[in-house]
């Protein structure tokens, strides 16, 4: 299904109760702005349906940064009444906030679902307690459980916002959070690498050398990992990597860490890659030329940035061509191998 349009509120630090020892969004969010008067705001909707290409079949505001529902009531009605006028009006299908899992009560979620809101992004960034603890967040595994199961049951449409290479993070801990989340069986998913940032917390445990940052490779190891699991859930990720803001890109901003502009897109070229090793082990290839079939978008992965993944894949099987082909009826998740007379086929994640 289509993605909603997304008209987004920057509301950085708002209702934080505490800084997390990895969090600058002054960086990550950019420029602090005022919130938006109904008629600007209105305004906003109208120039992003303009400027996008596609037919959306809805269009939501939300609200990202901070805590909304840890900013008092009074403060949560000023910013949501613009909002919901547009709602009223038709202009915009929803509106979405994002919040802490220790932040929201019964009431909260009275007030928000009077107000139109009908999604509610957790920042979870973990389900482990001890990987919780090691970034301060000051709650557990359980409340953000006990959270999205009373959202759920509320009829909101829930996601989770997840992080990978957290203090004190290893591949079982990551994996044993991504269990968890699947079990809770959250509307969607957003994915993070832990990036260390200037001015955080984060930033002197790692100049100390008591904060090693996961490295570009272990990095999409673990997105891929994260993907299977939660498409074979049914739950889609809407976003593997950060918002890449002017701020980001500052020299000296990023210390460390495995950034990258297009995260998903290298997440994707690998998974093509994995699926092209998978059919070339399957034949015998060797100092042969083989010609892999797919739709555009998986042919475009598999060939990587300047067809790299292309000459990765002839020097690995020692093979003396490769040729890809575009085919718009083939599904999107399935590559073809052909040697010869001799024809082999590969899901997104394993054989067919």
């Amino acid at each position: 299904m289509d993605s909603p349009l997304i008209i987004p509120i920057f509301i950085p630090y708002q209702g934080c109760p505490r800084r997390c020892i990895y969090c600058n969004e002054h960086i990550t969010a950019g420029s602090p702005q005022p919130p938006p008067t109904a008629a600007a705001l209105k305004r906003q909707i109208l120039a992003s349906r303009h400027r996008t290409r596609r037919h959306p079949p809805r269009v939501e505001i939300a609200f990202y940064g901070g805590t909304f529902t840890g900013l008092d009531r009074e403060a949560q009605a000023a910013l949501l009444a613009p909002a919901t006028a547009c709602l009223r009006e038709g202009l915009v299908q929803g509106i979405r906030i994002s919040t802490r899992p220790d932040e929201i009560d019964d009431a909260a979620a009275q007030f928000l679902r009077t107000a139109g809101v009908w999604t509610v992004e957790i920042g979870a960034q973990s389900l482990v307690d001890a990987v919780l603890e090691k970034s301060r967040r000051g709650y557990t595994a359980a409340d953000v459980v006990r959270t999205v199961t009373r959202l759920k049951t509320k009829g909101f449409a829930t996601g989770l916002h997840l992080m990978i290479g957290l203090p004190g993070e290893d591949g079982a801990a990551f994996a044993e959070t991504v269990r968890r989340a699947v079990a809770l069986q959250p509307d969607m998913v957003r994915l993070h690498p832990t990036l260390v940032f200037r001015g955080t917390e984060l930033a002197d445990l790692y100049r100390a050398g008591a904060y090693a940052p996961l490295s570009l490779e272990d990095t999409l190891a673990a997105c891929r990992h994260a993907l299977r699991a939660f498409e074979s859930a049914g739950i889609p990720v809407i976003r593997l990597g950060v918002q890449t803001t002017p701020e980001m890109e500052a020299p000296g901003v990023v210390l460390a860490g495995p950034y990258h502009p297009a995260l998903r897109s290298r997440v994707e070229e690998s998974i093509a890659g994995e699926m092209a090793a998978r059919l070339l082990a399957a034949l015998p290839v060797r100092r042969r030329t083989v010609l892999f079939t797919a739709a555009p978008t998986l042919a475009a992965h598999l060939k990587g940035r300047k067809k790299a993944q292309l000459e990765t894949l002839q020097k690995d099987f020692d093979l003396a061509g490769v040729e890809v082909a575009v085919d718009p009826s083939s599904p999107g998740d399935v590559l073809t191998l052909t040697v010869g007379d001799r024809t082999e086929r590969t899901g997104r994640w394993g054989p067919l």
